[in-house]
């Protein structure tokens, strides 16, 4: 997205706009909560076999004031690339971040700079994670690379690269919110705002707060359905990926000792308890500071004025095939809360089921703020969503692709696919990892299809069924117009 700025300016298009807000309907506050690794199956509203133990009471509460999606969906299930994918509303292969290795262009113009063009303040606060100090925004505060719960350290905008702020006795989410709740009191009350407030957790290591710490210490987590999945009919490479709980884990996961000479579903069924307990305990931490940032909206009369969003960077497997971690097309991993409400445009607690990709946030809020979307952007608007209306021509097929093989740090298979609103077409294209600092390998190239309608389980590899030879022949047609489309032919 180098050339933004420069189409902007050329063609005039932002001061247009900007005059035409002032004019007309005061632009709308934009306030993007995200969490790391929040899997749709820890929140209440979404209901999972989690039941009661998934307690998110506020997040539940925003979803009955807005409008909750179940179709969010991300494009490569990997923290810096989603993260990327959000500002820039490009591919990996557009934007440059295929990786956790990779850095976001500091030439790269995106949302929060083209917002602040149209002028709008523009702060980031908490896990930024794209390798370069944030562009584009007016104030921020960020964890280094992933940070650390307990006693965070933030850097704060002006200070030297390696000069950080500590902040004592603190928890990382508390910190994040009180900065953030800091940056709105002392914002020109005279402009609009996009706040960007991300949350470490839960991601791993899963360090919860004190006061949470103990919540679930007597009591035993339900397991998914498919937490004793033996992978059985799968592709090769899927059967060797290193996402078991138990096994994969190291010590520091659960902080204990892990009994390795458990039998496999012994040991699973052992370490998804701690696992949980560890995980929840974490997103409570998150709930509860979402409130705070919702009671200050309402406090302060800017509730009505604010496009309040929530979602992670990605899904995460909370047990689902004995997985944990995420970075596979599949649905748990695939799929990511979204939450959104804005007053007088969704409907209280209407559910939409519309496919919306995480590259759809940044025309979405350019679109809001009635700011012109630039042709490099490869998202899609979903403001009409928002107002109860789905396009004839809105998308019901996506494109994903994970590119890890690239890095070398994990042994999970590259690959890509199409995902409809009833199959899941997966293409392993022969390149999977070693342990950590081993070169890539090849692989036989492989292909999963699911039919999540009969299978919403994704146990069972159909395509080599003949009775799905029509749907492969369809999706398969269909996941080349979609790489054509999106430019990723290579």
């Amino acid at each position: 997205m180098r050339s933004l700025l420069a189409v902007a300016v050329l063609l005039g298009t932002l001061p247009a706009v900007a005059d035409a807000q002032a004019k007309s309907k005061k632009a709308p506050n934009i306030v993007f909560i995200m969490s790391d690794d929040h899997a749709s199956a820890a929140i209440g509203v979404y209901g999972s076999w989690l039941g009661k133990y998934a307690k998110t009471p506020r997040i539940d509460g925003l979803a009955k004031q807005g409008m909750r999606f179940t179709n969010g969906c991300v494009t490569n299930s990997i923290c810096t690339p989603s993260r990327a994918a959000i500002l820039t509303g490009q591919y990996s292969h557009k934007n440059g971040v295929y990786t956790l290795n990779d850095v976001l262009s500091p030439k790269s113009i995106h949302l929060a700079h083209l917002l602040r063009m149209a002028g709008y303040q523009t702060a980031m606060i908490g896990k930024w994670h794209l390798g370069i100090d944030p562009t584009g925004f007016d104030y921020w505060a960020i964890l280094p690379g992933q940070g650390v719960y307990h006693d965070p350290k933030l850097r704060i905008i002006g200070s030297k690269p390696k000069e950080f702020t500590e902040f004592k006795g603190g928890y990382s989410e508390d910190v994040i919110t009180n900065l953030s709740l800091e940056w709105l009191k002392k914002r020109d009350k005279d402009k609009p705002f996009l706040l960007f407030c991300h949350f470490k957790a839960p991601h791993r290591p899963w360090d919860p707060a004190k006061r949470f710490a103990d919540q679930f210490k007597d009591d035993k987590i339900p397991e998914p359905p498919s937490l004793g999945d033996d992978l059985k009919g799968r592709a090769k490479a899927i059967q060797g990926t290193k996402l078991t709980i138990g096994r994969d884990m190291v010590d520091r996961d659960l902080e204990r000792t892990i009994p390795r000479d458990l039998p496999p579903d012994e040991l699973r069924a052992w370490a998804y308890q701690y696992y949980m307990k560890r995980y929840l305990a974490c997103v409570a931490a998150v709930d509860e500071n979402v409130g705070q940032l919702l009671d200050f909206l309402d406090q302060e009369g800017l509730s009505e004025d604010t496009i309040v969003i929530y979602t992670s960077d990605q899904g995460f497997f909370l047990g689902e095939h004995g997985f944990f971690d995420k970075r596979l097309i599949y649905e748990p991993s695939l799929t990511t809360p979204l939450i959104i409400r804005y007053p007088g445009v969704t409907k209280p607690g209407s559910v939409n089921n519309d496919l919306v990709l995480n590259i759809d946030h940044a025309p979405t809020f350019l679109d809001l703020a009635g700011v012109a979307i630039p042709k490099e952007i490869q998202g899609r608007s979903y403001k009409s969503l928002l107002e109860g209306k789905t396009p004839p021509d809105w998308p019901r097929t996506m494109y994903y692709r994970y590119w890890m093989h690239l890095d070398g740090s994990h042994n999970v298979p590259a690959h890509y696919g199409v995902r409809n609103d009833r199959y899941t077409l997966v293409y392993y294209y022969g390149k999977a990892l070693g342990m950590k600092g081993a070169t890539n390998r090849d692989l036989d190239p492989e292909w999963e299809l699911f039919d999540r309608q009969k299978d919403p389980q994704q146990v069972r590899n159909v395509y080599a069924d003949p009775a799905y030879a029509d749907t492969v022949r369809e999706l398969r047609a269909e996941l080349d117009r979609l790489r054509k489309q999106y430019g990723d032919e290579k």
